[in-house]
């Protein structure tokens, strides 16, 4: 019986040492709010040539409830961090309420997920892209955008729709006063 204590302490010990495991859920049930990432700068650290952490910052659009923030992060991942395509956006929640997010990303080749811990600062303001350059926008402007195209990714509604753009027809042809008016933009921002 006196071998087993040690045997029993050692074992202890080791859990001590043992790296953290992030027990977050994978099931996207559990994450109510999407987060849509611009850009992002990393550095991937790997041991034996296998990608073993992810670090960077970048920067997003959190949409919670019907309402997006932009936000600045901060991230530490096991695996690199995805950019959004398009008008892609991931499963999150809150770890820590206007502080820290937890997010979901597909693993690639596999039917799972990956989380990702993003340490954040919610601006008063989004972010949208335009002609390659990304900006910011007061977030009623983007609401109305969000809206007018019924974009509303917390609510499944993913992709924006495209509405023609409105140009008058004469009715008069032999009218010279009687032109169509110039199409506005109606390019949705991403």
């Amino acid at each position: 019986m006196p071998r087993v204590l040690p045997l029993v302490l050692m074992f202890a010990s080791l859990g001590l040492f043992a790296p953290r495991m992030r027990a977050e859920s994978h099931n996207p049930a559990d994450y109510p709010l999407r987060i849509h990432i611009y850009r992002r700068n990393e550095t991937t650290f790997y041991h034996n040539r296998q990608a073993e952490e992810a670090k960077g910052e970048g920067r997003a659009n959190l949409f919670e409830g019907s309402e997006p923030k932009g936000v600045d992060f901060q991230f530490e991942c096991d695996t690199k961090l995805q950019t959004s395509s398009g008008y892609e956006t991931f499963p999150a929640k809150w770890k820590k309420p206007g502080q820290e997010l937890v997010i979901l990303q597909p693993q690639f080749g596999k039917n799972g997920y990956d989380t990702c811990r993003l340490k954040v600062m919610v601006k008063d303001f989004v972010y949208v892209s335009r002609n390659g350059n990304l900006n910011s926008e007061p977030v009623d402007v983007f609401q109305q955008w969000m809206a007018k195209h019924d974009y509303d990714p917390v609510h499944g509604k993913n992709t924006p729709t495209q509405t023609a753009p409105a140009v008058a027809k004469p009715t008069d042809a032999a009218s010279p006063s009687s032109s169509p008016s110039s199409p506005q933009s109606t390019a949705p921002p991403q």
